[in-house]
């Protein structure tokens, strides 16, 4: 198995842009003030479709060959990649099928059918998603694009980090957060080549730390499907490419309880006017609670905001405290 390397997300720069947003690093006076750090936001809940993933999927379904073009792609999704499959499928002119939990966020099922896929339904707690997709695609000839462990969903990943670190200059750390880990390791490739001496730290919830468990052990641990508001972080392992990038190159992965995700939230939306997701907070909620344990005080860092794909009646319930 060949890892792929920062020439990679060169080329998937190359390759996405002008499709892909060029997503702004925001600041924040007050988060420097309150936790003493120099905060960079990466604000990819500005990308197309609301997410991160769209560098990925992107990137993979623009290298499909005529015949893969005609037949198809389809992915298996809990909704940021699915809308980020059934967008790209869109502008490249393929059909798309997304296998998607019954219990995702009504907002994204709405989009991912918007974008024109079709959505096939599953059940995340009794069936196996990886399974049923795999199926469908041998039935009707299509491209299985994964979420995160495939070469090109890594490499077209780490270009949100490749933008932020040639705006910002090297960084002290980085916050990114971890659910199969396309994001994490993509990000990995792009900090380790433009800014090595910065620490890299993956993130989940506190329900799903199969990642961590994994960086600890030396192999990739499974665990059953976590109970965590962060629904785009509810994976149940990392990939074979995705943990060999970071096995190698990140630091260290921490926790955040789903309280901790609504304070970043609440802080997001009070203090700099952006609607992001419970798994969009995972980077900064990380962040704040090590810089409350003391370390990264006086540092620069990185934090990536990797989506605001929320639906808008459960995000007031959860800023409520309901």
């Amino acid at each position: 198995m060949q890892l792929p390397t920062y020439d990679d997300v060169i080329a998937a720069a190359a390759r996405i842009k002008g499709h892909a947003h060029h997503t702004p690093v925001l600041q924040s006076a007050t988060a420097d003030a309150r936790w003493g750090a120099k905060f960079f936001f990466k604000c990819e809940n500005f990308q197309r479709m609301g997410a991160f993933k769209f560098r990925g999927a992107f990137n993979a379904l623009s290298k499909f060959d005529a015949a893969q073009r005609k037949a198809g792609a389809i992915a298996f999704s809990s909704g940021n990649h699915a809308q980020a499959v059934a967008l790209s499928a869109r502008m490249l002119g393929m059909p798309a099928v997304i296998v998607m939990p019954q219990d995702a966020p009504a907002a994204k099922l709405a989009a991912t059918r918007g974008y024109g896929a079709e959505v096939v339904l599953y059940d995340r707690f009794t069936e196996d998603r990886e399974a049923l997709t795999k199926g469908l695609a041998a039935e009707r000839g299509m491209t299985l694009i994964p979420p995160y462990d495939h070469p090109d969903v890594i490499a077209g990943q780490g270009t949100a980090a490749k933008e932020l670190l040639e705006e910002t200059g090297p960084l002290d750390r980085l916050y990114i957060c971890l659910g199969g880990g396309g994001l994490t390791s993509g990000s990995a490739l792009s900090a380790r080549a433009l800014a090595p001496k910065c620490k890299i730290y993956g993130v989940e919830p506190e329900a799903g730390n199969d990642g961590q468990q994994s960086l600890r052990t030396g192999s990739i641990v499974h665990i059953a499907t976590p109970k965590t508001i962060a629904d785009g972080a509810q994976t149940q392992h990392l990939g074979e490419y995705t943990f060999g990038i970071i096995r190698r190159d990140v630091d260290d992965i921490f926790t955040v309880s789903d309280a901790q995700l609504v304070e970043a939230m609440r802080f997001f939306a009070e203090r700099m006017k952006m609607v992001v997701e419970p798994t969009g907070g995972l980077a900064f909620a990380a962040a704040c609670a090590a810089l409350e344990g003391g370390a990264g005080k006086g540092e620069r860092i990185g934090v990536i905001v990797s989506g605001g794909n929320v639906d808008m009646a459960r995000y007031a319930e959860l800023l409520a405290g309901r």
